[in-house]
């Protein structure tokens, strides 16, 4: 199992080996990816730093900062005009217009997942059993779900959603009893 930080711009994949937290990364040493995804043509996509690298000229089919979409119509989304992306209002959740046709959120973000499980099971050498996914503390039920439809569709079995408060304070071993004042700010890098 892994736990899997899916970031509003960068997103990564750990796993606990020899009783400690360890970051797996690419093929290059990277531990972040990047959470943006390019559709490229013909059923092509790109993730993470190649799609990155091609955000400004292709903007409307490298979608970035996906993250803020999941869950949400056409309403709940502020400066409309301002974004380089193609809406449509569709039931249920908004979803963007791409070469590769209208992608909703969690088919984004499954994207980035399918690419960090594909990077975990390499890493760990077979098959991942489950992954703890961290949202935003502030993410309610349809967000939580789109997240949770997300990882199922890039085959993923959520074991768990956690908060990502909680999961720093529980990574700074907080759940050990130790008595003190602790504070746990939660600086977001997409935000």
């Amino acid at each position: 199992a892994v736990g899997i930080d899916l970031g509003t711009t960068n997103s990564l994949v750990a796993t606990v080996k020899s009783g400690s937290a360890t970051v797996l990364p690419d093929d290059h040493g990277r531990s972040l990816l990047p959470s943006v995804v390019r559709y490229v043509g013909e059923g092509e996509v790109v993730v993470g730093y190649d799609a990155q690298a091609e955000q400004s000229r292709d903007p409307n089919n490298t979608i970035v900062s996906v993250k803020r979409f999941m869950g949400r119509g056409l309403a709940d989304i502020q400066d409309v005009g301002r974004s380089p992306y193609r809406f449509v209002d569709a039931p249920g959740m908004v979803q963007l217009v791409t070469r590769a046709g209208a992608k909703s959120p969690v088919e984004v973000s499954a994207e980035i997942l399918r690419t960090l499980r594909s990077r975990a099971e390499a890493s760990l050498g077979g098959e991942l059993v489950g992954a703890v996914i961290t949202v935003p503390a502030y993410f309610d039920d349809a967000q939580r779900q789109a997240t949770k439809d997300a990882a199922r569709l890039a085959g993923l079995n959520v074991l768990r959603l956690l908060n990502e408060p909680t999961a720093a304070a529980i990574a700074y071993g907080l759940d050990n009893g130790a008595e003190g004042t602790y504070v746990v700010y939660d600086l977001g890098g997409g935000t």
